[in-house]
């Protein structure tokens, strides 16, 4: 699970950020995340990687929100998801 880091110096393997949707970007940072990572592994120590997560833990994962989305910004005219 753990992400390969032994070309973080190189520019080239981080390009693909700049294209990514906020969605990818969250991912991106919660993969690299060692509690997640835990977590993960625990799913898959007991087989239980295909099964839904609980809501509390879509939650604690951010995978999940309690509202709405609303505006980030002053004047902005749509929601932060279409």
């Amino acid at each position: 699970m753990r992400p390969d880091t032994s070309h973080w110096r190189d520019n080239d393997s981080y390009d693909y950020f700049d294209t990514l949707p906020i969605e990818g970007l969250a991912w991106e940072c919660l993969r690299r995340h060692e509690p997640y990572q835990r977590h993960y592994q625990a799913l898959l120590t007991t087989r239980a990687e295909k099964a839904p997560f609980h809501p509390e833990t879509q939650r604690l994962w951010g995978l999940r929100f309690p509202g709405q989305a609303g505006f980030v910004r002053l004047g902005a005219r749509r929601s932060v998801v279409a």
